[in-house]
């Protein structure tokens, strides 16, 4: 029926799986085995999908389904993506010369999605990769002291939404409403602040560190890295300190109580993410399962046209699985 092997050099990160002569769909496959993956997705972190055919939308979808039926809508955005069909988006419309650095999906709120689906429709002529890492292993990587400190303050985001600077609010919270949008925050816990008609300012504290329900296994979840000023680099950073102000920047990052991140925080967090990154070359039809709790996810740079598309499935509640306290 088909062959799983685990990739070389992945560090027992990523099952490969491809069919034999006789081919079965990727949907029939899915459903006959669906117990049988969630396990292996559960123990290493990520599973691709290879040689199956998948060739469109409409059939990345049906081998979503196959697995999970509860495909989420992409709210409370961070970065610009258009919905292809049904619970299917483009994985990011990010210019082709930035490099998406590593990060687990929507780790930044109380809720994530379980499980992110990626399909390569078409892979770039250079470039284009979408790299993977291990979350777990890159917390045994940082220092104690550090992941403690993260796990028991959690982490602060703070975001200012201009007209034209970033995302403005009406695109993250998908409404034209001021009012629907205090009732989201409202009911995900976050502070609130209209600064002037249009400017808004959003406050949220969430978890550094979770515990996996299936595996008891503990994970760096957060994006205190990327939503961190800093991520643009040295000159850049000057820059929007310049332009904006520390209170007004579009999109900053704290520790839960408050405190600055240091530099020293952020070098060790980002070297972390470059240990266990394990990067592997996309073909046509490729499906890419990740278990967000475990695997982190990016993008390269690339050239030439490229399609790959993603789907998300499975809400968690992350305010039942925040680990404060290591063991």
């Amino acid at each position: 029926m088909f062959t799983s092997a685990v990739a070389p050099d992945s560090e027992g990160l990523l099952t490969v799986v491809q069919p034999r002569a006789a081919r079965l769909s990727a949907p029939e496959m899915m459903r006959a085995r669906r117990e049988e993956f969630a396990g292996e997705l559960h123990r290493r972190g990520a599973l691709l999908l290879r040689g199956f055919g998948v060739a469109g939308p409409e059939q990345f979808n049906e081998v979503v389904q196959a697995f999970s039926a509860d495909l989420l809508e992409y709210s409370h955005r961070s970065t610009p993506r258009t919905k292809v069909s049904g619970g299917v988006y483009t994985s990011t419309e990010y210019p082709p010369d930035q490099v998406i650095p590593l990060h687990n999906e929507l780790s930044w709120t109380h809720h994530a999605p379980r499980y992110l689906w990626f399909c390569c429709l078409r892979p770039s002529a250079a470039g284009g990769a979408t790299p993977i890492a291990d979350t777990r292993r890159l917390l045994r990587l940082l220092p104690r002291e550090l992941v403690a400190r993260f796990a028991r303050h959690g982490v602060l985001y703070v975001r200012n939404y201009y007209p034209d600077m970033d995302l403005p609010w009406q695109e993250v919270f998908g409404t034209d409403s001021k009012a629907e949008v205090e009732t989201f925050c409202r009911a995900e816990g976050m502070e609130w602040e209209w600064v002037t008609d249009d400017h808004l300012r959003t406050r949220q504290l969430c978890h550094a560190v979770v515990e996996n329900p299936d595996t008891g296994e503990l994970s760096w979840f957060n994006q205190a890295h990327l939503f961190h000023h800093t991520r643009v680099g040295a000159e850049g950073a000057a820059s929007l300190m310049a332009m904006f102000g520390k209170e007004n920047l579009p999109r900053n990052t704290y520790l839960g109580n408050g405190e600055d991140i240091t530099a020293e925080d952020l070098t060790a967090i980002r070297a972390a993410y470059d240990q266990v990154l394990y990067r592997f070359a996309w073909q046509a039809g490729d499906v890419l399962l990740v278990d967000n709790l475990a695997c982190a996810h990016g993008r390269d740079t690339y050239e030439g046209p490229r399609r790959v598309v993603v789907a998300m499935t499975d809400s968690v509640d992350c305010t039942r699985i925040t680990a404060r306290e290591l063991p």
